[in-house]
C-alpha cells in the first residue's frame, strides 16, 4: 500500500517550467516506475558521496556521475526560481589556485555563496604551500580550519596528497592530468542540447592534443557513461596508451565506444559535438606554440570541418578561454608570428549558432555546486523525486457571482 501512494504520477502532471528541469525529468522517470525505489537508489549514492573527495572521474561509478548531473539540473532549476535551499549554511571553504583561472573560482565562488557558504581564495602567490611548507603540512593546517578544499594546479599527485592528509572533502579544480568538473558541466550542456537523448545515445569528438587533461577526462567520462567517444589529432599527440587502456576496460562494462585516430573524416563522422581546447596548456612554454602549430593546424575547428559531420545539428564545446580571433594579446602574437587570426577554432565557427560555449561555461557553477553540495551539504537524499513529481493544485478562482471558476 505505502508503494501505491507514492508512485510518480504520469507524465502529464509533470512541471515543463524550464529545459533543464525537463531533461532531468525525462532522466528520473526511466529509472524506476516507483519513486519510493528511485529516492532509495539516490539515496544510497548520496550517502556513499557524504565526506568524499572528488578528485578523478576514474574514482567515481556511473551512477555517481549521473547523481551530480541530476542535482545540477535541479539546483540549477532552483537557482532560476530563486528557490535554493542553502546546503552549505555554517560551512568554510578554501580555494587553492596554483593556476589562475576565471571559470573555475567564479563557478566556486558563486556556488559557495548560494548555498548559504563562506569561502577563501588564496591565489599563485599566496601562500607558503610547496615553498616553505609541504603539501601534506598546508593540507593538515587548512583541513583543521575549512570544511572544503578546492585546488587547482599542477601535478595529480598533488591534489592526491592534499586529500590524503586534509580530512576534508577535497575537490580537483584542475591539475596536469585531470579536469573533472568540467567534464560534469560538458555533460551537462550535452544533455540540454540533445532534445531528450541519454548520455549514452551521444557521440563527441575531441580535436587537437588529445593527451591533455581535458581530453584524459573526456576520454575516461565518457566510457564512464558508455559513449560513443573518439579522439582525433596527429599521432605524436595521441593519449597514452595505459591511460587509453583503462578507459577501453571501463567502457567494455558501460557499452562505451572508444576511437583513437588521426583520420579528420574518420573521427567527425556523425557527432553530435565536437570539442577542443587550446593547443598549449597553462605552464606550457611559449615555444611549444611553433611545434603545436605545425602539428594541428588540419585539426582546426572550422565551418570546413563542421560540415564533415553530416549532422546539420551538430554543435561546438570548448573549455575557454579559446584563442578564436587575434583580439586578445596572445591571438595578437600568435597571428604576427603565424598569421593564425584565431587558432585551435575559427571565428565563425565560435560566433556561430552550433557554438555552446557560453551555456557550457554557465554549467561549471551548477556542476560544481552540485558536487560540493553531494559532498559536504547537508544530507542530500533527493526527495526531489517526490516534490518535482508532485501535482500541483488548480487554484480556485471566484466568479463576480460568488461562484468558483477552475
Amino acid at each position: 500500500f505505502f508503494f501505491l501512494m507514492i508512485r510518480r504520477p504520469p507524465r502529464s502532471t509533470l512541471d515543463r517550467s524550464s529545459a533543464a528541469s525537463d531533461v532531468y525529468k525525462r532522466q528520473v522517470s526511466t529509472q524506476s516506475t516507483w519513486g519510493f525505489l528511485a529516492i532509495m537508489d539516490k539515496g544510497k549514492i548520496a550517502a556513499g558521496l557524504k565526506g568524499k573527495s572528488f578528485l578523478e572521474l576514474l574514482n567515481n561509478t556511473p551512477e555517481e556521475i549521473q547523481y551530480f548531473i541530476d542535482l545540477s539540473i535541479e539546483l540549477k532549476k532552483q537557482k532560476k526560481e530563486h528557490k535554493e535551499v542553502k546546503h552549505l549554511e555554517g560551512k568554510n571553504i578554501v580555494l587553492l589556485f596554483e593556476k589562475d583561472s576565471t571559470r573555475t573560482r567564479c563557478a566556486f565562488e558563486v556556488a559557495c555563496y548560494d548555498q548559504g557558504g563562506q569561502c577563501t581564495y588564496i591565489g599563485p602567490t599566496g601562500s607558503q604551500m610547496g615553498t616553505k611548507e609541504t603539501m601534506k603540512d598546508t593540507a593538515r593546517v587548512l583541513g583543521r580550519m575549512y570544511d572544503g578544499i578546492e585546488y587547482r594546479g599542477f601535478g595529480q599527485y598533488i591534489v592526491e596528497e592534499l586529500a590524503k592528509h586534509a580530512g576534508v572533502p577535497v575537490w580537483n579544480g584542475l591539475t596536469d592530468e585531470a579536469h573533472p568538473t568540467q567534464i560534469l558541466a560538458d555533460f551537462l550542456t550535452m544533455l540540454e542540447h540533445s532534445k531528450g537523448k541519454k548520455l549514452k545515445d551521444l557521440k563527441y569528438v575531441f580535436m587537437g592534443d588529445t593527451r591533455n587533461n581535458v581530453a584524459r577526462s573526456l576520454l575516461i567520462g565518457g566510457a564512464k557513461m558508455g559513449m560513443d567517444v573518439r579522439m582525433c589529432g596527429p599521432a605524436s599527440l595521441f593519449p597514452d596508451k595505459e591511460w587509453v587502456a583503462k578507459c577501453e576496460e571501463v567502457a567494455k562494462t558501460t557499452g562505451g565506444k572508444i576511437t583513437i585516430t588521426d583520420d579528420v573524416k574518420k573521427g567527425v563522422e556523425g557527432v553530435d559535438f565536437i570539442y577542443t581546447d587550446v593547443w598549449v596548456s597553462m605552464g606550457e612554454p611559449k615555444e611549444k606554440w611553433k611545434e603545436r602549430i605545425t602539428l594541428l593546424k588540419p585539426y582546426i575547428v572550422s565551418s570546413e570541418l563542421m560540415k564533415l559531420t553530416g549532422n546539420p545539428e551538430v554543435k561546438f564545446m570548448h573549455c575557454l578561454p579559446a584563442f578564436h580571433n587575434k583580439d586578445t594579446k596572445v591571438g595578437a602574437e600568435i597571428f604576427k608570428e603565424y598569421g593564425l587570426n584565431g587558432v585551435e577554432v575559427t571565428e565563425d565557427v565560435f560566433e556561430s549558432k552550433h557554438s555552446i560555449v557560453f551555456d557550457e561555461a554557465e554549467n561549471r557553477m551548477h556542476t560544481i555546486k552540485a558536487v560540493m553540495v553531494a559532498t559536504l551539504g547537508k544530507q542530500y537524499s533527493p526527495k526531489f523525486h517526490l516534490t518535482l513529481f508532485k501535482k500541483k493544485k488548480k487554484k480556485k478562482k471566484k466568479e463576480p457571482g460568488g461562484g468558483l471558476l477552475y
